[in-house]
């Protein structure tokens, strides 16, 4: 990982949809920024802050009515009616180490999931942009 080396989303939020190689029943998510003294300018307020994490049974990406994500051909309902489900709410926190895991809190997940939708509610302070270095989805093969 390299300062600028990132996938940049323009503002303090933004959300990105991650194909998974291969169905996994997802145990935890891995989150990587540059640590402050290799950033050129000093700070890594372009790290993301507040994050979610969303699983689907949606197999078929694309933008419905509305420009609502997740909706497609091939969508199925959960037991609850929802088309995607919260895998977790965490905080990446810049005081700690670059690299930071969260495991999830219900193990193991009934199903196993081909995409996660990874959606940054905020970032350490930059109003341009944040940055994500790197997200790792851990797991079993289905």
């Amino acid at each position: 990982v390299s300062p600028g080396n990132c996938w940049a989303m323009a503002g303090q939020r933004g959300q990105v949809v991650i194909r998974l190689p291969a169905r996994v029943h997802v145990t935890a998510i891995t989150v990587q920024h540059i640590y402050e003294e290799a950033s050129p300018s000093g700070t890594v307020s372009s790290a993301p802050g507040d994050i979610d994490v969303f699983v689907s049974l949606c197999w078929v990406l694309g933008s419905g009515p509305g420009g609502k994500p997740w909706q497609g051909l091939a969508c199925f309902l959960d037991a609850d009616g929802e088309e995607e489900t919260l895998l977790g709410t965490f905080t990446y926190n810049i005081a700690e180490e670059a690299i930071q895991t969260f495991p999830l809190k219900v193990q193991p997940l009934p199903r196993a999931f081909s995409y996660i939708r990874f959606v940054v509610k905020s970032n350490w302070g930059n109003p341009e942009y944040t940055c994500i270095y790197r997200v790792q989805v851990h797991g079993k093969r289905a």
